[in-house]
């Protein structure tokens, strides 16, 4: 049986990831249990690493901690070589917390705060991703108050609209992102940031969209930059040292979805950044780029714990189960399709289509519309795969359901990094009134 994202069939007919049986998962850390494939982490990283060295190109690749961020999870990227992008200063103290080196830091993010520019600038990041001249003042004011050169990368809306959802579109013109070529917005930026003594323009950064299968959205907005590097270079006589192409690599969710691998993807963001360069007559820069959903996507799956039942005949049969949009917001906010099976009866045939329900109180939380299954009892644990990306990190109280714990499984071997809430964590941050009222009925 071959699964989609990580796992295997074990001899008792249990899902098995990374050589540990999901069903013992399950019994020892309760559900749900997010449980991520590390050899699969390890496998994704490397496999953009391999590729740049082996088209001896100098390139860097940052893990997008949006994706997935805790403090193993920074710790595994370290191992694995990658550098990190952060985009808020709570990323940015996990990433701290976690060891990791600042100057492998990028620091994105539309509103960055002045605390969290200042903090930034003092730990040492290696590059700020500068959205908008908001930040662009306050980098130059924060530089000149510690008597620091900050480097920078002018984010860009290159115009390109990716093929994807159209909620994770973002860069195209009308974006809350980055400096806008059309209007010159980008030109006046870069005459600001070359203007400061404070300011180290490193280069440039784009980002068309997440969830992207095709490569010829890359290849547009590769052509867009490079037109604009020439301008600049006739114009400001400036040349980039580093092109950032940022993230948006897809995985397969499902059997539908067609990804192409990751080796030939970034093969032809290289020939085309190579042609570019020797069409232009410019320097070779360094490209950088920023997976994430890549990295972690198809490496987790959560594994739930199967509850009521609600058939309605000749309409919809629901099953239940003991998480939902608090754990997985995807389906709800992106109508984000996923698969799944029942991980300890992986050798009986499926019987029936149902639809996998949560248990927050809204008709919306609906974790799969249909997918079909064997004959279910209660008790019984459903896995739904490839949940890596975007689960945990999304994950929230509503209904004050405590958020699930985090086991990594590598080699036979389980390891807690992220514990499940109690419901004492739920209220330790409350309040009580200060004067209470007692009403008579």
């Amino acid at each position: 049986m071959v699964f989609l994202g990580s796992g295997n069939m074990n001899s008792e007919g249990h899902l098995e990831i990374g050589d540990v049986d999901t069903v013992d998962l399950a019994k020892e850390f309760g559900t749900p249990l997010y449980v991520y494939d590390v050899a699969k982490i390890r496998e994704q990283a490397t496999a953009y690493l391999s590729t740049f060295k082996k088209r001896n190109v100098t390139a860097k690749v940052a893990y997008a901690s949006k994706a997935f961020s805790c403090i193993a999870m920074v710790q595994l990227m370290q191992q694995e070589g990658l550098h990190l992008d952060v985009v808020s200063g709570g990323e940015l103290f996990t990433a701290l917390q976690a060891g990791f080196p600042a100057t492998h830091i990028h620091f994105h993010g539309n509103n960055k705060s002045i605390e969290e520019l200042t903090a930034a600038v003092e730990e040492g990041v290696g590059s700020i991703v500068v959205d908008n001249f908001y930040e662009l003042d306050c980098l130059k004011s924060i530089g000149e108050s510690l008597n620091r050169v900050i480097p920078i990368q002018l984010r860009i809306t290159p115009g390109i609209e990716a093929h994807t959802h159209e909620y994770i579109l973002t860069g195209q013109e009308d974006s809350k992102f980055g400096f806008d070529l059309i209007s010159k917005q980008a030109d006046q930026a870069l005459h600001e940031a070359l203007s400061s003594s404070y300011i180290d323009m490193m280069g440039i950064h784009c980002h068309i969209g997440s969830q992207i299968f095709e490569s010829d959205g890359f290849v547009m907005a590769i052509r867009k930059i490079f037109d604009l590097l020439e301008d600049w270079s006739e114009s400001f006589g400036y040349e980039a040292r580093v092109v950032n192409l940022g993230g948006g690599f897809g995985i397969a969710y499902t059997t539908n979805d067609k990804k192409i691998s990751i080796e030939e993807m970034m093969n032809v963001v290289v020939d085309e950044v190579q042609d570019q360069v020797a069409e232009k007559s410019l320097a070779m820069p360094e490209i950088w780029i920023e997976p994430g959903r890549s990295i972690v996507g198809e490496a987790g799956t959560t594994l739930y714990t199967v509850g009521s039942e609600k058939r309605i005949p000749g309409v919809r049969n629901y099953l239940a189960v003991d998480g939902g949009m608090t754990d997985n917001l995807r389906p709800a906010l992106y109508q984000a399709k996923y698969e799944a099976v029942i991980a300890n009866r992986l050798s009986q045939k499926n019987t029936q289509t149902v639809s996998i329900a949560g248990k927050c109180c809204e008709s919306g939380d609906m974790l799969i519309q249909e997918v079909s299954l064997p004959k279910t009892s209660q008790g019984d644990i459903l896995a739904m795969f490839c949940t890596g990306a975007y689960g945990y990190s999304m994950a929230n109280n509503y209904n004050r359901l405590p958020r699930p714990a985090v086991v990594f499984v590598e080699e036979g071997e389980a390891q807690l990094v992220v514990e499940r809430e109690t419901y004492r964590d739920l209220v330790h941050l409350d309040r009580p009134l200060k004067k209470t009222v007692v009403t008579s009925f």
